[in-house]
């Protein structure tokens, strides 16, 4: 158990590092755009994409580290009225679908990963493949926090 909670402890911790930094940075973006919209009457172009690009890491930076928090979305009101073995199965199952969801994700943005490359994002001029990294960076995480959970979940049923 050990051996996946030291690097899932790294990951989690750069992932609130970038989550809250791509928040502060939506947040200051968001107001610059405003005032420069409605106070100069001169909207930046650039804020829009950028934008995007941080909300795609917040929301899925944001959906792993849930993930490893046990705070993802389960039906805890069925799962807690079940005998002891039964939520044991209902939530061994709902981190299987995590899983099974994450690898789902992983090989369909790489497939996107590679059809955008050549591509371009309007204005900014980033790889378009950009936007797909971003989930299948959170999707490894995904995997690696419902097998710790997994995982836990065992060990705690052998003690």
């Amino acid at each position: 158990m050990r051996f996946m909670k030291r690097p899932n402890d790294f990951l989690f911790r750069a992932l609130v590092v970038v989550a809250s930094l791509s928040l502060a940075v939506l947040s200051v973006l968001v107001i610059y755009s405003v005032v420069m919209r409605y106070v100069f009457s001169d909207a930046p172009d650039f804020v829009e994409p950028i934008a995007l690009l941080l909300v795609i890491v917040i929301a899925m930076f944001g959906a792993a580290l849930k993930v490893r928090e046990g705070g993802h979305i389960g039906l805890d009101s069925l799962v807690k009225k079940l005998p002891p073995k039964g939520q044991l199965i209902a939530t061994s199952f709902q981190h299987i679908c995590l899983i099974v969801f994450a690898v789902m994700i992983f090989f369909g943005c790489l497939q996107m990963v590679e059809a955008t490359a050549e591509d371009r994002i309007p204005i900014i001029g980033l790889p378009e493949s950009l936007r797909y990294c971003i989930p299948v960076i959170a999707s490894v995480c995904i995997a690696m926090f419902s097998i710790e959970n997994l995982l836990a979940l065992f060990a705690q049923k052998q003690k």
